[in-house]
């Protein structure tokens, strides 16, 4: 029989499993389940996302494993699962149309879904389609009756019961008008945003450097926009951002960073940078690739304001001690299981369907 505490266990050994790759020190463990079929492969299909996709770092790639092995202890797992009642669950078939932004950027849901009891039907974006086949392949081996439960498409979507589609908010007009009769969960962009008072220590804008160049700044919970008071010195902010200032040895970023700053060049925009990092007065959330934009506050009051009435464009408000809800420098990267996506609460969701 199929209960919610074999499918934790499945998901445990998973995290088990992916604590073995790391950045610096990749070893095979003795006590981990099936490692002989699953290590090497693994290993393979690291290498293989690499070559794929440029973003993908080996450095982001293992930043991204280490953080779901972390996520998935029995503590972890076991107190995210309590919130809701999801043992005598009707299994039903929930589609999943992942982005491909973040190396697993979809894994989330994927576990979301399998965790809840019910059965998972995944289209994946090109981009990031080789990691998440074979961990569901490791899965099936820990708990065999997830076999029939896990099924991947490139074809049309069809025989599901619910949704859940992760794109871009013109993707996403094209999700909520083709999935209408359908439970979903419809998902647009979002930015992360930091608010800066003039007051943060060293540490703090070095720490707000990892939110904001993590993945490049491709992630949702990237850091995108800065708030900042009147007068601010952004002497200080370049210096907390310097420790990244490597990121300009990848090809791709490289790239982007000389090709946007031509443009503001051509556009004559007055801009600040420091060789890797461009930084432009602008009211939007969404900045290019290799810059922030910054928009200036009267007082934190008023931005409290701002920031509830655009809460559907932001994705973290990164802050010390002045805003609701807020999150610490350098922690953006690190949600936990219960920190859901546009604050939508996936399990409640998928315990009702």
């Amino acid at each position: 029989m199929d209960t919610i505490q074999n499918r934790i266990s499945a998901f445990i050994e998973l995290g088990k499993f992916l604590s073995q790759f790391t950045e610096t020190n990749t070893i095979q463990k003795d006590n981990i389940q099936f490692n002989d079929l699953f290590f090497d492969g693994f290993n393979h299909q690291l290498k293989i996302s690499e070559e794929n996709n440029r973003w993908f770092t080996k450095q982001n790639l293992m930043f991204a494993i280490k953080s779901w092995s972390e996520a998935l202890t029995k503590e972890n797992i076991q107190q995210w699962v309590s919130s809701e009642s999801l043992g005598n669950n009707n299994s039903k078939k929930v589609a999943i149309i992942m982005a491909g932004n973040i190396p697993l950027v979809g894994f989330h849901d994927f576990l979301s879904v399998l965790i809840s009891g019910h059965a998972v039907l995944v289209k994946q974006s090109s981009n990031d389609k080789h990691l998440l086949p074979f961990l569901a392949k490791y899965l099936e081996y820990v708990e065999p009756k997830l076999k029939g439960n896990i099924v991947f498409t490139e074809e049309k979507l069809e025989g599901f019961d619910a949704v859940i589609a992760t794109g871009s908010n013109n993707t996403a007009r094209y999700f909520e008008y083709y999935f209408k009769n359908k439970p979903n969960i419809i998902r647009k962009s979002r930015n992360s945003v930091a608010v800066l008072t003039g007051n943060e220590t060293k540490q703090d804008l070095e720490n707000l450097s990892n939110d904001i160049f993590r993945y490049f700044g491709l992630g949702c919970r990237s850091v995108s926009k800065l708030f900042v008071p009147k007068n601010y010195d952004f002497d200080a902010f370049f210096k907390g951002m310097y420790n990244q200032h490597e990121i300009i040895n990848n090809a791709k970023y490289a790239n982007n960073y000389d090709y946007n700053k031509t443009v503001y060049l051509m556009s004559e925009f007055d801009i600040l940078e420091n060789g890797f990092l461009m930084i432009k007065e602008d009211e939007s959330y969404t900045s290019p690739i290799a810059s922030i934009f910054y928009e200036y506050y009267d007082n934190i009051d008023d931005l409290k304001i701002k920031l509830w009435e655009d809460r559907e464009k932001t994705q973290c408000v990164v802050a010390r001690n002045c805003i609701e809800s807020e999150i610490a420098f350098g922690q953006t990267q690190h949600p936990q299981l219960w920190d859901y996506a546009d604050s939508v609460n996936t399990l409640a969701f998928l315990s009702k369907i």
